[in-house]
C-alpha cells in the first residue's frame, strides 16, 4: 500500500464526473425525457435551449449538481407550459432526480488500475465540483478513495478556486498538474494560476463546459484517450518530478 501523504510525491490533480466515472451520460438522458415532457408545448431543440438558460441561473444560487438540474427542470417545465404542467409531470422530474442520486458509480474503463499504479508515484488531489453530500458520496461509493490523498469538492472550478485549494494543502501551483476531461474546468483555470494540465476527453459534453480551443495557443497540453494513457506519458512528460520534502 503506498504512502498518501508521503511528502516527496509530486502532487497529481484529478476531477472525477466524467474522467473517473460516467456522469453526463445520466443528465442527458434524463434531459431527452424532459424534452418528451414538454413536447406538446415546445419542440426538443427550444426546450434544451431554454434548459440550459434557466440551468446557468440555478447553478449561480445553488451550484452545480442535481439539485440544481432538478430545479432547472421544474422552472422550465412551469414556463414553457404556461402553468399547465400536471402536478403527476413535476413529480415525475423530481423522481428522475432521486434517480440520478442513486444511480450506482460506474467507473470508466481501466480507471481503479490506472489509480492503483498513479498511487505509488503521486498524492493524488481529487478536485471535483457539485454538491458535497453527493460528490463525497459518490468518492466512497466508487471504492477509490483508498488512492486518495485529498478529497476537494468546490462550488466552482475557477482559478480562484483552484489556488485556494492549493495553498490550503501547501502545493506550489506551478509544480502542480492536473487532468480532466473539460477545458473550462479542469485545463484553463490550472493554466491561468501557472499549473500544467493534461485533457482527457469524455465522448459527451455538458454544453456548460465547452470552451473555446484558442484559449491553449501556446499551452503545452497533453490530449490522451483514456486515463490508462497517463502513467506512461508522466513517465515521458518533461517536468517537475518531485516536490522538495516539507
Amino acid at each position: 500500500m503506498p504512502d498518501l501523504a508521503a511528502p516527496g510525491l509530486p502532487v497529481l490533480g484529478l476531477d472525477a464526473d466524467d474522467t473517473l466515472w460516467e456522469n453526463q451520460v445520466r443528465f442527458a438522458a434524463v434531459e431527452d425525457n424532459f424534452c418528451g415532457l414538454v413536447a406538446p408545448w415546445v419542440e426538443a431543440e427550444a426546450a434544451r435551449v431554454a434548459l440550459l438558460d434557466t440551468g446557468r441561473a440555478y447553478i449561480r444560487h445553488h451550484g452545480y449538481g442535481v439539485n440544481s438540474f432538478i430545479l432547472s427542470m421544474v422552472d422550465t417545465g412551469i414556463q414553457l407550459s404556461a402553468g399547465s404542467i400536471t402536478a403527476d409531470e413535476l413529480g415525475l422530474i423530481l423522481s428522475w432526480g432521486h434517480d440520478l442520486i442513486d444511480s450506482p458509480v460506474e467507473l470508466l474503463p481501466e480507471v481503479a488500475d490506472t489509480l492503483a499504479e498513479l498511487a505509488d508515484t503521486h498524492r493524488l488531489l481529487l478536485i471535483t465540483k457539485g454538491n458535497p453530500t453527493d460528490q463525497l458520496k459518490k468518492v466512497t461509493d466508487s471504492g477509490l478513495a483508498g488512492h486518495l490523498w485529498q478529497v476537494e469538492v468546490v462550488a466552482e472550478k475557477d482559478p480562484a478556486s483552484y489556488a485556494t485549494v492549493l495553498e490550503r494543502h501547501g502545493v506550489d501551483p506551478t509544480r502542480f498538474l492536473m487532468v480532466g476531461n473539460s477545458v473550462r474546468s479542469d485545463v484553463l483555470p490550472v493554466l491561468a494560476i501557472g499549473g500544467r494540465a493534461v485533457h482527457v476527453p469524455h465522448g459527451l459534453y455538458s454544453a456548460l463546459e465547452e470552451a473555446d480551443c484558442p484559449e491553449l495557443d501556446g499551452f503545452d497540453v497533453p490530449v490522451l484517450d483514456r486515463l490508462a494513457d497517463l502513467p506512461g506519458l508522466l513517465a515521458d512528460w518533461p517536468g517537475p518530478a518531485r516536490d522538495d520534502p516539507a
